[in-house]
């Protein structure tokens, strides 16, 4: 089933991982007026978006705004809607508002085109600048939560050590 939907005022846009360090499942979901949606991502995701998100507030004034920190937790029991492929950040400046567009992954052909006319789901979260930074820090320390990173080449490592490239 495809999901194609826009959050105008979502109640909140968060993250979680699920799992233990090494093996974690990596969630984002959007509350807002009534429905929850869950999409699974990667840890990379996670960081890019907050990564890109906290730069592009950087270039805006200040916000009056407070976060909710308890609109960062997850619904309990989340269904994965689809699993994120592209992901798009922009600035509404009439609305005030960080939009972050996530797509759904799927197969393409050799020309870069969706196989077997599928239509990708799609969400958009139109977030103000308050909750936008409430993610960049709470998207920070899960994260930031996983293994630690190796010093000498930045892979992770395992709670055994991993063998390190730049190490031989």
């Amino acid at each position: 089933m495809t999901t194609y939907r826009d959050f105008d005022a979502p109640d909140a846009f968060t993250t979680t991982a699920i799992g233990r360090p090494g093996e974690r499942t990596f969630l984002i979901q959007v509350r807002g007026e009534g429905e929850t949606i869950t999409v699974k991502c990667e840890k990379s995701q996670v960081a890019a978006i907050a990564h890109y998100v906290r730069e592009l507030l950087a270039d805006l004034p200040d916000s009056k705004d407070a976060p909710l920190p308890e609109a960062l937790s997850i619904s309990p029991n989340p269904d994965v809607a689809f699993v994120v492929g592209p992901i798009g950040v922009a600035y509404d400046r009439e609305l005030d508002r960080i939009v972050i567009h996530l797509d759904e992954m799927v197969d393409l052909d050799e020309e870069g085109e969706p196989l077997d006319d599928v239509v990708a789901s799609r969400i958009r979260g139109f977030l103000t600048r308050a909750q936008a930074l409430a993610f960049c820090d709470h998207a920070d320390d899960v994260v930031g939560a996983g293994r630690p990173n190796c010093r000498w080449c930045g892979l992770p490592m395992n709670i055994d050590g991993h063998p390190c490239p730049r190490m031989n």
